[in-house]
């Protein structure tokens, strides 16, 4: 059985040069198998909003819907580390508000870190929950719940002022307390330079192989989620074909009358004169 990372674990990993893993999971099952597998860490993302709501994007998330999903993932992956996501909203308002947040969805969930969005312009969120001693994971380049303001999901620092301020942004949140930092689309050479200016371990989906984790949606690496496949997404297997094929083989075998043959049937002898 793999032993649990612990927050001291992830720079201990970089200062090693030892690479880990991260993906996705929104529910008990999904956490269970990833707690069956080496992969160190787990996201309750609020990626769930489309993966598991059907959402448009991320945006609609709730609070309640965030301790809802993580809870159960939880419970099901108790040898693997648990990021929770804060949702859109949660901590943008005031640093008294952050605070609250973080402290609601670690109360609440037992999950082992809190992560959120944006680079300068969130420190002093930041740095306020670190403060109030929650660990605290950050998020730059493309931001889901912004992307709006980014002109949608499009690639980050592809222009030499655009990659500065990622740096920048990376170096602010090392100093605002973030223990690790998600690096999202970005080109590979903008997170080698970003990943060699902090101390502190970069997580890259869609970052290239120069970052400390590579991070991947699990639906997406497993085929599950549609015809949707971002260019960064390698698919490990196609689990949506193997169950759209196994739906259908119980249809045709319910129509067929193969199933249920005996062995799948309760087939001890009742005298039914004696039920009536």
């Amino acid at each position: 059985m793999k032993k649990k990372m612990t927050v001291l674990d992830f720079q201990k990993y970089k200062n090693e040069g030892k690479k880990f893993t991260y993906v996705t999971a929104y529910d008990y099952t999904t956490a269970s198998i990833v707690d069956d597998s080496e992969t160190e860490v787990i996201l309750v993302g609020d990626s769930l909003g489309m993966v598991m709501l059907g959402y448009s994007g991320t945006t609609g998330v709730t609070m309640g819907d965030m301790i809802h999903h993580i809870r159960p993932v939880v419970k099901g992956a108790p040898n693997t580390f648990i990021v929770g996501d804060m949702p859109f909203g949660s901590y943008n308002i005031s640093c008294q508000q952050a605070v609250e947040s973080a402290n609601r969805l670690m109360k609440e969930t037992g999950c082992d870190c809190v992560k959120l969005e944006g680079g300068v312009e969130m420190a002093d969120k930041i740095e306020a929950i670190t403060k109030a001693g929650i660990p605290v994971m950050g998020h730059i380049g493309l931001t889901p719940q912004t992307c709006s303001q980014l002109g949608g999901f499009k690639v980050q620092g592809g222009t030499p002022e655009s990659a500065l301020q990622l740096i920048e942004d990376a170096k602010t949140l090392e100093k605002a307390g973030v223990f690790a930092m998600v690096l999202e689309c970005v080109p590979s050479g903008v997170a080698k330079a970003l990943t060699e200016s902090v101390k502190v371990p970069v997580l890259g989906i869609g970052a290239g192989p120069y970052v400390d984790c590579q991070v991947l949606v699990t639906q997406d690496m497993l085929g599950m989620y549609g015809d949707f496949k971002p260019k960064f997404v390698k698919q490990y297997a196609q689990v949506r074909q193997v169950m759209v094929d196994a739906l259908n083989e119980f249809h045709k075998e319910t129509l067929d009358g193969a199933f249920p043959s005996p062995e799948f049937s309760f087939n001890k002898e009742v005298v039914l004169d004696k039920l009536y």
